[in-house]
């Protein structure tokens, strides 16, 4: 290679002064500007997500406090109606000792709660173990629909306190007497819905079953029973909260142990805070048996898909 040549290689390449708005555009983002650029985003979602639980929080929280308002203003108005105070008092001094037991029929309103519960759950489940069943039959066999039809809407419009009498008369006693009146009320959602559901399922489903020659049992259990069971699901909701809305008017036509009873008795004693006090009882105990039966809703119809 010719001594010019090397020169020429071993030259370095001169470059023009970069101009000041290129050397602006090649040097890098500092370190304070790219923290504004990431930290407004964080801090909107962290406002948002403050702002989502303010707005779960807050008009539950209004809605307590204008109802206790409303509580102490009629309070105030009448006289006779205990306040909010008053029933707070009466309260505490009550859940101190909730399963005192002096005797049969002088018991804590915890063991009333508790037998009341019993009873719901006896007459619960005999409706569910007829209802059910029976709504898949209705369902499947139109002929057994048309037939059972007419008798469903006769008897499910009839208020709980006429089906009462009628267990006093079959049993001769006052606990099987309320656990047949929580399970007549209660069947009548379970087969309804049930009886829906299975109507609902997709003739194609039943065609495909018909020509692999599956039998009745399995089209029940593969096919029908996932596809009804949101339905079936929600008739037991609705019956659960029948069922815990009939005890309390049938304990307190028939006595003994039970919240209803209790109430009834309060109400003789003149203690009116105490019956406030119950229906407080009454209605956190079903929210309680319906949020568990949403939960397990939920949890099925998830598994179910």
């Amino acid at each position: 290679m010719s001594t010019l040549a090397l020169k020429l290689v071993e030259a370095p390449v001169k470059t023009e002064p970069a101009t000041p708005a290129a050397a602006a555009a090649e040097r890098p983002v500092t370190t304070e500007r790219s923290e504004q650029a990431v930290t407004p985003p964080a801090r909107e979602g962290l406002g948002e997500g403050g702002r989502d639980l303010m707005r779960r929080i807050i008009p539950p929280v209004f809605g307590i406090v204008l109802l206790i308002g409303i509580w102490a203003l009629a309070a105030i108005k009448s006289g006779n109606i205990p306040g909010p105070d008053k029933t707070w008092v009466a309260a505490v001094k009550l859940f101190s000792d909730p399963f005192y037991r002096n005797g049969p029929n002088d018991q804590g309103i915890g063991w009333n709660v508790l037998s009341s519960l019993q009873r719901v759950g006896i007459g619960f489940g005999f409706a569910a173990l007829v209802g059910i069943p029976m709504g898949f039959m209705l369902g499947r066999f139109a002929f057994m629909s048309r037939m059972f039809e007419p008798i469903i809407s006769l008897l499910r419009p009839v208020s709980p306190l006429a089906w009462l009498p009628i267990g006093l008369l079959v049993f001769q006693k006052a606990d099987p007497a309320a656990t047949w009146t929580i399970f007549i009320c209660s069947i009548w959602p379970m087969i309804l819905n049930t009886a829906q559901g299975v109507q609902r399922v997709p003739q194609d489903y039943l065609n495909v079953a018909r020509v692999l020659g599956l039998p009745e049992t399995k089209v029940i259990t593969r096919i029908l029973f996932p596809a009804v069971l949101p339905y079936m699901l929600t008739g037991i909701r609705l019956s659960i909260g029948t069922a815990w809305l009939v005890i309390v008017a049938a304990e307190m036509l028939t006595g003994g142990v039970g919240i209803g009873f209790w109430v009834w008795d309060e109400w003789n004693n003149l203690k009116v805070e105490h019956i406030v006090i119950a229906i407080f009882v009454i209605g956190i105990v079903g929210l309680v048996l319906e949020t568990m039966l949403l939960l397990l809703a939920k949890r099925f119809t998830y598994e179910s898909r």
